[in-house]
């Protein structure tokens, strides 16, 4: 697989997102059969996966540092900190909380989960409205000194907090929702992140799987799965969203791909810097999307899905209402 780099990190051209083999899609999976999937995604050509405190929470970097473990060196881990977790429970206590020393307790915890001596793309989950960025990236670049953390990273931060807190200790990637069904970061993030150098992490490249065109109006979720909670899930969005799809299903149809693959080819060519990470429970759902890596769009392609998009009135927030409050876009 191709190399790309975020900031002065380098890493696979697709990574793998491994939070729903844990959590927020439905049931955890099982997690030999999710060490076999990490361990194939590496073995063909994967070498950046995301996990979280948060996905589980715990169970996600225990499986990912197990899995990771005996290639440990081939690979570049991220995971995140910034919510407010009872680490003697488990259990979600509310908020936020990037305190300095809960962000140093956390990666300390990180370490142990994820069974290394460092990490290396460390980024604050959600901006914490009670501390300020400053003390964030400083709390960061104490653990970057001490050599428990190699990069720092931000997720769904905005323009100015992005800004001070590069000021204060480089960030080399934020990580934020990104793709055809969700397209905020071109207005203001992603000119400022090619203007400062840093790498941007498209989640949910795929749409929460929407843009796989497996989806429709009368798909059943599992109970626990968080898009039963998302307004533009719901059963009307989703009718209504469907002409989206069949915008990529076109190009997808004469380039005998998937409308998986289209979208993921057409993310990676919008900057030569962004490293998307769709996530999988299914080896050959693997397969499929590391297949958008090798896709190339032409420019009329291209000028086709921009012209047919630019037609679709996408229904539905991409959050629950909470859930936008926390982010920063």
């Amino acid at each position: 697989m191709n190399q790309r780099r975020l900031g002065n990190l380098q890493v696979s051209s697709l990574g793998l997102g491994c939070m729903s083999m844990s959590s927020a899609y439905g049931p955890a999976g099982d997690v030999a059969e999710m060490t076999a999937l990490i361990r194939a995604a590496y073995e063909k050509g994967v070498t950046f996966f995301d996990t979280a405190e948060v996905y589980g929470p715990f169970a996600n970097e225990e499986l990912v540092g197990a899995a990771l473990a005996p290639i440990r060196d081939e690979v570049v881990i991220a995971t995140k900190f910034g919510f407010d977790i009872d680490h003697a429970t488990g259990e979600r206590r509310g908020g936020t909380n990037s305190r300095p020393d809960h962000i140093k307790q956390v990666a300390d915890a990180c370490l142990k989960r994820l069974q290394t001596d460092r990490i290396d793309l460390f980024y604050q989950h959600r901006v914490d409205p009670a501390v300020p960025i400053e003390e964030v990236a400083g709390a960061v670049k104490d653990l970057i000194a001490a050599g428990k953390v190699q990069h720092f990273g931000l997720s769904e931060a905005g323009v100015a907090t992005i800004r001070r807190a590069h000021a204060v200790q480089p960030v080399t990637a934020v990580q934020s929702e990104y793709s055809l069904f969700w397209r905020g970061p071109e207005l203001e993030l992603l000119p400022v992140l090619e203007e400062l150098g840093i790498g941007f992490v498209p989640f949910s490249p795929l749409g929460a799987g929407f843009l796989t065109g497996k989806i429709d109006a009368t798909t059943q979720f599992d109970p626990s799965d968080f898009r039963n909670h998302v307004p533009r899930f719901s059963p009307e969005a989703r009718q209504a969203n469907m002409a989206l799809v069949a915008v990529i299903q076109a190009v997808a149809d004469r380039k005998a791909a998937t409308p998986a693959q289209v979208a993921l080819a057409w993310l990676l060519a919008q900057k030569p810097w962004i490293v998307p990470i769709p996530g999988t429970t299914k080896r050959h759902r693997l397969e499929e999307n590391l297949g958008g890596a090798a896709l190339a769009l032409n420019a009329a392609e291209l000028a086709e899905i921009e012209a047919g998009a630019a037609k679709v009135a996408v229904q539905g927030e991409r959050l629950p209402e909470g859930a936008l409050k926390m982010t920063g876009l």
